[in-house]
Order: C-alpha cells, then structure tokens, then sequence
C-alpha cells in the first residue's frame, strides 16, 4: 500500500456515501463507547437499522478487549486491532446446517441430469441452505488512561461490519480510519463511507486497487473456492479450482487469511504445526488461548489458514466472549456430549473452566509490554501497513529438542491447561496422536532474525512463505487422491456434442477407500505420514469439511463440463455431422438440439442466461432446422404435430414457406 506521511479529510471533497454500493464491501460503520454505568453501548451505526437489536448488541459486546487481558498496560493511550465473527440473526432458520442436511439437498439434484435447470437449482440451494449467516467485524480499539477519570480511564472502539472474511482490506484501512475518527469524530464515517460507495465490486482470488483519500490499497482478495457458500461465488469458480493441483501462481492467494503471520504466531511451537494442521482438517474443536485479541484472532486465522485450498466448514470465532449467544450452549454440554466442530479464541482465562469439554487447547503469545504502538501483524501481504504484533518477544527460534525442554513439556502436560490461571505459557494440550511427522527440512529453511525488529520483520514474510508454501502442497497431495472425482470430459472426435454427458464418476467411501489403500497414498505423504494414514482419511471422511467442500467441487466440474460441452456444440459443423448418421439417429439428434435450444430459451427467460446465449441461440436454431431438413417427409409432419416444437421451427427465419403450410 502506498500513502503519503499525511492523511486529512478535504472539505472540498464532492464524494457522498451511498450505503448501497457501499454493501458490497460495507454493512455498516459503528462506534461503540464504554459507559461505566451502562456497559458497551452503540453510538452510531451507519447506515441506520442494518443491524437487529441483538446484533447491536453482540457487536457492542465484541468490539472490547477483556479487562483481565489488557491489565498490563498502563500508557496514556493503546490502540489494537483485531476481528471477530458472529452469527446473524435476521432472516435466518434456526441453527446450523449439517453435512447431512447439505448432503441431502445436493443429492437430489445430482441424482438428475446435470442440465443448465440442475446447475442452476444447485447454486441456489447453496445460498438457501446457507444464507447470509455471519458477519465479520474489524475493530479499532482505543484505550486511554487517565487517572483523573473514573477507573482511571475510558476506552472506544470503531468497528467496520462486512459479509466477508476480508482482513487484508479492513485491517490496513483501520489503520487509516481509526485514528482520523478520533480526530475529526463522524465526519472521518462519512469520509471514508464515500470511497468505499465508489470501489469496484469484489473480485475473488484478484489483486485489486482501492483508493482511499490520498492512500491507495492494493490488496489480494481470497479466492472465491475458500470463500463461505452463503458468498454466492460458487459460479465463479473456475477448472483451476476444480482439480486439487498446486496452482501455477504462487503469489496468489490459495485461502482465507494468507496475510495473517503463521510463523509470529507459532514460532514458539513450531513442531506442533502439522497436529494442528491435522486437527483443522478433520474438523475438531480446539481453544486457543492468547493473551490479548490481536494476538487471538491472528492465531485463529493463521489456523484457519493452515489447510488452504480446502473449504473451511467448521464454525471459527477469532475473538470470542462470554457474550456470545452460543457461549450458554457450550457451557451446557455434559458428560458424553460431543463438543461442536469449532475453533474458538478467546483471552479471558474464565474459558478454561467453563468450556472443559473441549478436547484440543493452545496457547500462544506473551503479554503485551507497555506500548501505544497499535497491535497489528503484518507480514507477506502486499497492502498492509508494516507492524509488529503486539506482545510477541524476539525469543531465539530453537527447533532442537533437549532434556531440559522435554521435561518442560511433560511438566505442562502434568499440570493441564489450568497452569496458564498462574503464568502464560505457550504450549498445547491434546491426546491427539498426529499422523503427519514434522517436516524438519521446512524448519531447518527457517530464518532466525535475532535481536533486530527491522531485519525480523523482513525475515518473518519469508518464513511465512516457507511455511504457507509447505502447508499448501501438504494439503493439495492430501487432496489429490480426489480428483478422479471432478474429472471432466469433452466429445471425443467425430462424435455427437447434443448428446448428454457422462455423469461424474460416483462416489462411495468406503470404495474410496479400499482403492486408496490399496494403490497408496503416493510418493510425497508416504515419506512424511506414518502407516495409518489410511486412519486420517477416515476422519477426514467423518469430519465436517469433507462433505462441503466435495459436493461445491462436485458442482464447480459440473459446470466445467457443462460449459466445455456448449462450446463443442458451438464449434460442430452438423452438416459434417448429420451426413454419417441413420435416420434414427437424426431424430434422436433432433430431439437432442430441441432439448437444448428450449433450455436456452428458458435460461433467457429467467435473467440467468450467459452473455453469449443469444448466439447460441442462433447457432442451435440453424442447427435444428439442418437436422430437420434431411429427415424423410413423414417423419417431418410427425413431428409438426406438436404445436410448440412447431413455432419453434416457425420462428427459425431459414424455414422454409412449405413447413409453415403444414401448421
């Protein structure tokens, strides 16, 4: 991102906000203020009434950090920056969708031809089964102490609401934002509401330039297969997307939150990164404990990153509270009950106790020194403000076990998670036993800076691309094992393009299965899994990510399919075509073309058709008169008999003036 050292708002500046473009980035801008007497209360929200009463509330309850995680700190003034995740609760059907009631809705289209009706009924089945469910907020948090005041200070936060999990465009604009509001007040709101109102749409997976006063963000966006479903990018998503390959452009963004600091984050565990990457990808629930929300919602995203390309299903909260709706519930559960699919960040220690059913806990970051510097990682994406992350010490990077740390962790083991209520350490509790060995060539390409921040800074973007590199390729040969399964076909030479295509090859698990164990799980995961890898399919099979993200890839080659196949049919000479063919096999073309052409037809009809439908169109009504015109003469007034297939020959403007005497 490039700016000049000044920023201010121009009073000559003709821009005006309008809230509806703005919602294609933009739900709403709030500021919420700490009142002693009242709590957390919403100032103002713009637009006005986007929000439901228990929405405001949730945001205003979110948009602070907890008291106990922020008591080290006593400088006049601190800024941080963080984001969290919530459910919406307006127009919504109560509760989660489940695999098996995703399952259930694409089954019953995918048992039916993959027409352009079908195709379009499934894009919409995800939207309806998943709907516009959570929202994302990116916060500004002052805090300003002052012992002249009560409780010797006040605090304030500035919350940009968006639909989407776009954190290298939020954050550096926050940045810009935070401290121009709490200069000039909402005057700096309708300021920047008026650039967002002129920014071009989103486009997933692109780099994208968006001006901001005298600043310009230049930001790469997820692609749109990372995406949530209830995003409506299942249409743009492409062949690349379809088959699990490493892709040819590596700067590319391959998932969500590939600007977040994996390596700052983790660097004190390191040899835990692939357990970790194993628990998210077959969905089980972990805590992560940190000592402040920056440093909570960058792990939770490092996480979240960690299994790019894979859809990400599981619900994931980077900053949750005690306020959360869905805390009640998880407080709730028994003995027995099985713990939500979740990944949960959370500062306030109070969690350790009230959510002990949940199986996997880490523990990152060291409490933040006095600073009023604003707490923001920033590493590898292009677009964010140079930062480093609040609380994080320039320990050395040591990757070699000794007795003295093996003892440690049998210590920290011993002693449970409950040792962080007396000191903050970084460690990881769980009975998982992981499959995938660490890559000790990765951690031995990784780069010590040593005690300088400047060469940190720059050693850490390379380290994370190591990393992110490393885990992406993990991941994809995870995959790969797949993609049979949303190989697409195209006609073969000299055949019929009207004929419906093959039909993906089905799939059946425990087929899968069996196939994979016995040809094998290929060069690059035999050398770094152990023999029960086979075990880790199963789970993943199990787990809530599979099922998503098999049945929007299952869609995505669909569709693939469907426009490779329309393009043959666009470029088949059928007088070329219809010369080698008996006369039953006219017909059956006929009818085939037919079929097509009404679905066109109805594809123009409804709004949904492409851009080059009308070609189409002509194309196909030349076609249908061709193959009508070499059909014997009784077979051509059968035909007529039908009314509609009759005006649909009338309005082909090569037919000729006997046809029509016979309507």
């Amino acid at each position: 991102m490039s700016r000049s050292p000044s920023f201010s708002v121009k009073s000559e500046l003709s821009l005006k906000p309008d809230p509806e473009r703005m919602q294609r980035w933009v739900v709403a801008f709030c500021t919420i203020r700490f009142d002693l007497e009242q709590g957390q209360l919403i100032e103002d929200c713009y637009p006005p009434g986007c929000l439901t009463q228990d929405e405001e509330l949730e945001v205003a309850y979110s948009s602070f950090p907890d008291s106990v995680s922020q008591h080290q700190n006593r400088s006049s003034i601190h800024d941080c920056i963080f984001f969290f995740r919530f459910q919406r609760h307006k127009n919504l059907p109560q509760g989660n969708v489940t695999p098996s009631e995703i399952t259930e809705i694409n089954d019953k289209i995918t048992s039916s031809e993959p027409t352009e009706e079908n195709l379009l009924k499934r894009s919409k089945s995800f939207s309806s089964s998943q709907g516009s469910r959570y929202l994302y907020g990116y916060v500004f948090n002052r805090q300003r102490h002052d012992e002249r005041l009560k409780r010797g200070g006040e605090q304030k936060s500035l919350v940009i609401l968006s639909h989407g999990p776009f954190s290298s465009v939020f954050r550096p604009l926050l940045q810009i934002m935070g401290p121009l509001y709490f200069d000039v007040g909402k005057k700096a709101i309708e300021h920047i509401a008026s650039y967002v109102s002129i920014w071009p749409s989103p486009v997933p997976g692109k780099l994208m330039e968006l001006p901001i006063g005298n600043a310009m963000l230049k930001v790469n966006l997820p692609p749109a297969h990372s995406l949530p479903l209830e995003s409506g990018m299942l249409s743009e998503e492409s062949a690349a997307s379809v088959a699990p390959f490493l892709p040819y452009n590596q700067s590319i963004p391959q998932g969500l939150f590939h600007d977040s600091d994996l390596f700052g984050t983790f660097r004190g565990l390191l040899l835990q990164l692939w357990v970790l990457w194993e628990l998210l990808l077959i969905g089980e629930p972990i805590l992560v404990i940190a000592p402040t929300p920056p440093q909570c919602c960058e792990a939770v995203a490092s996480l979240v990153s960690l299994i790019a390309p894979l859809l990400c299903s599981i619900d994931f909260r980077p900053y949750f509270t005690i306020h959360d709706p869905q805390f009640a519930h998880l407080n709730s559960l028994q003995e027995g009950d099985t713990f939500p699919p979740m990944v949960l960040g959370v500062t306030n220690l109070f969690f350790l106790k009230a959510l002990r059913k949940i199986p996997h806990i880490v523990s990152v970051g060291s409490p933040a020194p006095n600073s009023n510097r604003v707490a923001f990682a920033s590493r590898a994406s292009s677009g964010k403000i140079s930062g480093r992350p609040e609380g994080f010490g320039l320990q050395q990077l040591s990757l070699k076990f000794s007795p003295s740390s093996l003892l440690n962790v049998v210590k920290l083991r011993r002693e449970g998670p409950l040792c962080l209520m007396t000191e903050h350490k970084e460690a990881i509790w769980s009975s998982y036993a992981a499959t995938t060995k660490p890559d000790t060539s990765i951690l031995n390409r990784l780069i010590d800076a040593g005690m300088s921040p400047r060469v940190e800074e720059s050693m850490s973007v390379v380290n994370n691309e190591i990393l992110r590199r490393h885990f992406l390729e993990l991941t994809t040969n995870f995959l790969a094992p797949f993609g049979p399964y949303f190989r697409t076909t195209t006609p073969s030479e000299g055949s019929s393009p009207f004929v419906d295509p093959p039909t993906l090859p089905p799939f059946n698990a425990n087929e899968f299965l069996s196939s994979l164990q016995a040809r094998g799980v290929g060069k690059f995961l035999s050398k770094r899994m152990r023999s029960n890898w086979l075990d880790l399919y199963r789970r993943f099979l199990k787990g809530p990510n599979f099922m998503p993200w098999f049945q929007r890839r299952r869609a995505a080659a669909e569709q693939e399919q469907h426009r490779l196949w329309r393009q043959a049919r666009m470029r088949t000479d059928i007088q070329q075509l219809i010369a080698k063919m008996s006369e039953l096999e006219s017909v059956d073309t006929f009818n085939a073309v037919e079929r097509h052409l009404i679905q066109e037809i109805q594809l123009q009809q409804s709004g949904c058709a492409a851009t080059d439908s009308a070609e189409i169109c002509q194309k196909l009504k030349g076609d249908l008169l061709a193959v009508f015109n070499v059909l014997p003469k009784d077979v051509q007034q059968l035909l007529l008999f039908n009314p509609e297939r009759a005006a649909l020959l009338q309005r082909t403007p090569e037919l000729t003036k006997p046809l029509g005497t016979h309507l």
